[in-house]
């Protein structure tokens, strides 16, 4: 199982942002929130970073965009949703397809506890 150093610190920074504002606001409030207590704890944080699609050796832009990618290996996808779906599973285990990234984080801060918003992924 692969275990990554980083994933503490950024469900610690999740937890903390889900404390201060609980749940039910956007999804935006809590990336941009998310964000800033990433980049204040010294991380590289790249919001709504393009990704690419290839096709026959050539780059496409389909219109997918990782929430937030830290330190250039970690997806993290940001829900404000009543429930985790199988279409935000599909979609995470896309963007690490495609990104070659080796773990995604899709936190749903729309929880009454957050762990139980937290899902990890592992290509």
């Amino acid at each position: 199982m692969y275990n990554h150093p980083l994933t503490g610190e950024i469900i610690g920074a999740a937890m903390k942002v889900h404390s201060a504002l609980g749940p039910g606001l956007l999804e935006s409030a809590y990336e941009n929130c998310l964000t800033h207590v990433l980049l204040q704890s010294g991380l590289f944080v790249e919001k709504q970073k393009a990704l690419p699609l290839v096709f026959e050796n050539v780059k496409l832009d389909a219109g997918y965009r990782i929430d937030l990618l830290v330190n250039k290996e970690i997806i993290v996808e940001v829900k404000a949703v009543e429930a985790i779906i199988d279409l935000h599973t599909a979609q995470v285990l896309t963007y690490l397809k495609l990104s070659g990234c080796k773990l995604a984080l899709l936190i749903n801060f729309n929880s009454v506890h957050l762990k139980d918003g937290i899902r990890r992924y592992i290509n």
